[in-house]
């Protein structure tokens, strides 16, 4: 039984980020819209290399994501199959592929400078692109570094966990999306 707290930080990510076109459910087109909006914040046009690679990850992602999680077979994943899915994940996070594919897409992403780590700027520039508050994302990657300028890929990993797992309202990795509160 996922918790409501849980439950808040789950939908968080579903509607913020996954949900694109804010249909309430995700289905291919919201990778396709998330591609835009990447290329749009990085500057990238639609033939670019860059906005290809970014294409094909998101598409592994979403191929990996469907199979998963849509219980169904309908195409989608409804907010529901989210919940369910992000659940498993947190029984077994090393057995659930679309979660390494996308905390990896994502990392990369906010790693604008590509030197192994993200800083406040990079991390909350992505998330206003998805349509966060500046100030509040700047607020969460400071709860989330634990005052730190920077978090490490290995550190990432511990956060991203924690966010799908934890209980605890004050665990750092309930930041990494941007929000400060649930």
């Amino acid at each position: 039984m996922v918790s409501d707290f849980r439950k808040k930080k789950l939908l968080h990510v579903f509607q913020a980020f996954f949900d694109t076109d804010k249909s309430g459910s995700i289905d291919k087109n919201d990778f396709d819209l998330a591609a835009e909006k990447i290329a749009k914040l990085r500057g990238w046009s639609a033939g670019d290399a860059k906005f290809k690679e970014v294409q094909e990850s998101l598409n592994k992602i979403w191929e990996s994501l469907q199979k998963r999680g849509d219980a169904d077979n309908d195409g989608k994943v409804s907010a529901d199959e989210w919940v369910a899915m992000c659940d498993d994940y947190a029984k077994n996070p090393s057995a659930v592929e679309w979660q390494s594919l996308y905390m990896k897409f994502i990392f990369n992403l906010e790693d604008a400078s590509s030197d192994g780590s993200i800083d406040s700027e990079e991390f909350s520039s992505v998330y206003v692109s998805f349509g966060l508050n500046k100030d509040e994302c700047v607020a969460a990657f400071q709860k989330m570094a634990k005052g730190k300028p920077n978090v490490s890929w290995p550190e990432f990993q511990e956060l991203w966990k924690e966010y799908f797992t934890s209980d605890d309202a004050n665990a750092p990795g309930n930041f990494i999306f941007g929000k400060t509160s649930f």
